[in-house]
């Protein structure tokens, strides 16, 4: 379900520019590569070293062991789904709650635990109205489990927590309402999934053998308008192939879905970016090896998942 890498060109793991980002290591320095931890070396068509930043197969095999979890997990029994999005629900909450502690911020874990799990169940069982109860009612909770706080960093508080329900169980809410489709639900998940991966993929390998034209500086220094090109392309193709073969719709159809895909996933990236750059953290944590935190894994897919309902619900 993941990549090398999310976005458009390159990688940009880490919230500000690390000394040994500029170092090349060349074909023969086998030494030094295994000092720096990296046993993968890709290199441009010049020969010039591209330094991915991370450990390039463990980051793969990482992201097809969980890709497979969730394509077997769907198949069988789709309410099975329920289960896997309720797990990140808690890990990504985990994970955003130690980030916002790292600057004073109390997020209310207790309510949107709970309440972000229901919200799971509510998408897949009752549909986007029972998802939006789910949510306004976890909201509320959230508000009145920080009323025994105090006034002191109320405003700071309940911001967070309200970033936490909207960014993770809501859109991860909608993942659910994809694979409740009635008619083709499993097919539309995977269609969301190989799309938003193919933008990855293809953003990816353009940035970091093409990029040249830095795309948001300010941002995210590494992305590069080369591999938003390459992430156009992929999804586009995707995007075409999987609705005319699994959906059973026009080519068209399909290209509109990569076109709003790989601007939500690049949009998601960004955000991704601007949110631990502000925090001051490198990785949202450990949970995939070769990845960092799941949420550095999910930034793309967050945004993209109610871009694909909107777009297939409309079109298809």
């Amino acid at each position: 379900m993941t990549t090398p890498s999310s976005g458009s060109g390159g990688d940009d793991h880490s919230p500000e520019h690390r000394p040994d980002d500029d170092q090349q290591v060349g074909p023969g320095d086998a030494g030094a590569d295994r000092a720096a931890g990296q046993r993968f070396v890709l290199h441009k068509p010049g020969g010039e070293p591209v330094k991915t930043g991370r450990n390039l197969p463990v980051a793969i095999a990482s992201g097809c062991l969980l890709g497979a979890l969730v394509f077997f997990s769907i198949f069988p029994w789709p309410a099975l789904f329920t289960i896997i999005t309720s797990a990140g629900v808690l890990i990504g909450m985990r994970e955003l709650n130690r980030a916002f502690a790292s600057k004073g911020m109390d997020v209310a874990v207790v309510p949107l635990a709970a309440g972000g799990v229901a919200m799971q169940v509510a998408a897949y069982f009752g549909g986007p109205e029972w998802l939006l109860g789910a949510t306004a009612l976890t909201a509320i909770a959230a508000l009145v489990w920080r009323l025994r706080g105090g006034a002191d960093g109320f405003v700071a508080d309940t911001s967070a927590s309200m970033f936490t329900l909207v960014y993770l169980p809501f859109l991860l809410g909608t993942w659910l309402l994809l694979i409740a489709h009635p008619e083709d639900g499993q097919q539309r998940l995977v269609t969301f999934i190989v799309v938003t991966i193919s933008s990855d993929i293809g953003g990816y390998f353009a940035g970091i053998l093409l990029g040249r034209h830095k795309m948001a500086p300010v941002i995210s220094p590494n992305k590069t308008w080369e591999g938003f090109g390459g992430s156009v392309l992929g999804c586009a193709l995707a995007g075409a192939l999987c609705v005319v073969l699994m959906l059973d719709g026009p080519w068209w159809v399909g290209v509109v879905l990569g076109l709003a895909v790989v601007l939500a996933a690049t949009v998601g990236d960004l955000i991704e970016s601007l949110f631990k750059r502000d925090l001051g953290i490198k990785d949202m944590g450990r949970f995939m090896p070769g990845h960092g935190g799941l949420m550095d894994r999910l930034d793309s897919l967050l945004i993209a998942g109610p871009v694909v309902w909107i777009v297939l619900s409309l079109l298809l």
